[in-house]
Order: structure tokens, then sequence, then C-alpha cells
């Protein structure tokens, strides 16, 4: 009966010093000690050309602060990174114009961005025929 007694007691000890093992690893993982709570975010400003990895700043009352970031090397201008948008289908090619439109509505603002609600986009209608069917290879062998 001893000996189980000890084993309990051995597991328990363990059990308590991998909990809080856990803590201070939670606490170690914690990288700002402001206590400030509205932060205002700056764009994205890449560290060279117009896309890339970069850096925005911060700012809240008298801290400021920088974070790294990434704008996609496809992503709009015309909207900015930050501005997130869910976009219909493509509409018919117009034949006055020649161009498409489609119109986006406002998915998500990150870091505060000023972001328009709908946006619209317009691209040059294709010229080349797109067949729905390919050639299936290797089958109906005779």
């Amino acid at each position: 009966m001893q000996v189980r007694g000890l084993l309990l007691l051995l597991a328990l000890v363990l059990l308590t010093a991998a909990t809080e093992a856990g803590k201070n690893k939670k606490d170690k993982g914690k990288k700002s000690s402001s206590e400030c709570e509205d932060w205002r975010w700056g764009p994205c400003t890449p560290n060279s050309k117009d896309c890339g990895l970069g850096y925005r700043e911060g700012t809240c009352k008298d801290e400021t602060k920088k974070l790294k970031c990434k704008i996609p090397c496809n992503w709009k201008k015309k909207f900015g990174a930050d501005c997130k948008y869910k976009f219909e289908s493509w509409g018919g090619c117009s034949v006055q114009t020649g161009v498409k439109t489609r119109s986006g509505v406002l998915k998500k603002a990150l870091y505060n961005a000023q972001c328009e609600e709908i946006v619209h986009v317009t691209k040059p209608c294709s010229s080349k025929i797109k067949s729905k069917s390919k050639a299936k290879k290797g089958k109906g062998k005779d």
C-alpha cells in the first residue's frame, strides 16, 4: 500500500511541475508589456519596391511600435493591402468599352485601415475563347 501512495504522490508532483512549467512558457511568450489598448496602426510600408516584407508603425499615447508585415505582390494597389473584399463573379464583356466589371464588398479592414465599403474593378475582355472540355489522354484505346 505504501508503494501505491508513493507512486501517486510522485505522479502528483510531476503533474504540478509540468503545469507550472507551462505557465512560465506562456508568460515568456507575451511580447508586449504595454497596457495601452487604443493602438493606431499605419499602413504596411515595404522595405523595397512596392511589395514584399516591410513594417507598419503603431502609436498609442506616448508609445510607438513597429511590427513586421508583408504586402503580397499581387495586391490591388487601389484598395490597399489592409482592405479585404469579397468579390462577385465577373460580369459580361461590354462591347462598347471592351472591359468586364465586378464589385466587391468590404469583408475585413485590418489595423484600423480606412477602406471603402464597396469597390468596383474592371479588366480587359479576353480575346481568347476558352473551351470547357479538355481532351482526355489515355482514354478510349482501340
